[in-house]
């Protein structure tokens, strides 16, 4: 089979480096890709447009793909898969109109409101001047998220009312968020310690997939400004078996359930970022996709095919499909470039310098070749990620490889894993 992996980050990288593992791939293709993803064995870069559902049609049929994974949540809002599957392209992913999970949050609030799924108070403006007279009725801290997609950072944790009428101004005013700006939804803040839950969703079919835990803030100790993630590690320990079942009872099974209620039956990677304290969950966000960089220590323990699972998933197979993993832990750090989630500079040199490929993995994603040197790219360059019996010993493979990437303005945080590990 020949596979091709939509997107060019960390989380593609990843999907792409675990479907060349399978035995019955002959080639993965990925469109655009990255630095990483045109250097190893059995992956091959395509330029194409990804927008543009007629090309990518044709790219299958010239080059007998079986296959099509969609990685980054734009394409999906904006219909890609179901533009490929009126060309009969075998593409996995949710709809244009299931997407809207992720593609709104306040379609997404209203939603869980109506199936009663868990999660914080809110409410919901289209103008600075109602979201402003709002501050003045609440308490704080409190949580502004622009409504559409924002790269992961469109959350703004506004400790003041001061800093919610700065958050506003920065949306509205100054259009920090372009489009995905025009309306905001103001929640309540949670308190608790944060899991990702991400399954592969068929109908009502639902196989969940290994815990993990990301880390959203750019700096030690969760401080900062939200970022698209710095770093992840599997399993998650605050996912406990009772708690596993809670969450596919009350989260996972009613969303499922609502959206083939709403007309947009699920097909594809579903992401429940959730809040935890005391046993009690409640959903912060869905991510129509795989989040990122929780991809790449999960595909460090996924030992069954991915390729075969996606398959299942089309052909309505799920309930009889098993998946295998590790029992082995994994964490992954996310090297970024000084700056992210603000201004970065990039095309900066990449040195890499001679490691062991035991037990670790450098996911590339914001890289790129320019005159065969590898050179940054974007804002999170890459994702360091080590395996080991426990965390501890991932987390420490990790850190190795860590030091092992240099370039001008490289940064990471210090901590990533430890929430696991205390």
């Amino acid at each position: 089979m020949n596979i091709l992996i939509i997107g060019s980050g960390g989380r593609e990288h990843a999907l792409a480096w675990k479907c060349a593992q399978d035995q019955n791939v002959n080639k993965v293709f990925v469109a655009p890709g990255n630095g990483g993803t045109s250097l190893d064995q059995g992956i091959e870069n395509l330029k194409i447009d990804i927008k543009n559902a007629d090309s990518i049609a044709n790219i299958c049929n010239q080059n007998g793909i079986d296959l099509v994974i969609i990685g980054p949540e734009q394409p999906l809002v904006d219909g890609l898969v179901d533009d490929l599957q009126l060309k009969n392209i075998n593409v996995f992913g949710p709809s244009a109109k299931a997407s809207r999970l992720e593609g709104s949050k306040a379609f997404s609030k209203e939603f869980f409101k109506k199936y009663k799924i868990p999660t914080a108070n809110y409410a919901t403006f289209n103008d600075i001047e109602s979201a402003l007279d709002h501050l003045k009725d609440i308490s704080f801290p409190t949580v502004i998220k622009a409504d559409g997609l924002a790269a992961g950072k469109g959350v703004l944790i506004c400790q003041t009312i001061t800093e919610g009428k700065k958050a506003l101004e920065e949306i509205f005013v100054d259009n920090a968020f372009g489009s995905a700006g025009n309306k905001v939804v103001i929640e309540d803040f949670l308190e608790g310690e944060e899991a990702s839950f991400i399954a592969v969703v068929s109908g009502e079919e639902i196989i969940p997939l290994a815990t993990s835990q990301d880390h959203k803030a750019a700096y030690d100790g969760d401080k900062g400004p939200n970022t698209g993630g710095m770093g992840a590690y599997s399993p998650a320990p605050i996912v406990t078996d009772e708690l596993h079942k809670k969450i596919m009872d009350e989260v996972m099974s009613p969303t499922v359930k609502g959206l083939i209620a709403e007309g947009s039956s699920y097909l594809g990677f579903l992401y429940a970022g959730l809040m935890i304290k005391d046993d009690e969950i409640n959903v912060l966000e869905f991510n129509c996709r795989f989040g990122d960089p929780e991809t790449q220590p999960i595909m460090m323990r996924l030992e069954s095919s991915l390729v075969e699972l996606c398959l299942a998933a089309i052909n309505n197979n799920l309930g009889s499909h098993q998946v295998r993993w590790s029992s082995n832990h994994a964490c992954g750090v996310v090297i970024a470039s000084e700056g992210y989630p603000g201004n970065y500079e990039t095309d900066k040199e990449v040195v890499i310098n001679n490691h062991s490929e035991d037990d670790v993995k450098l996911f590339h994603a914001g890289t790129k070749i320019q005159d065969n040197q590898l050179v940054t790219s974007g804002g999170r360059v890459f994702c360091a990620t080590g395996t080991g019996a426990d965390l501890a010993t991932a987390q420490k493979n990790a850190y190795n490889l860590v030091s092992k990437i240099s370039f001008e303005g490289a940064v990471n945080r210090k901590d990533i894993g430890n929430k696991g590990i205390s």
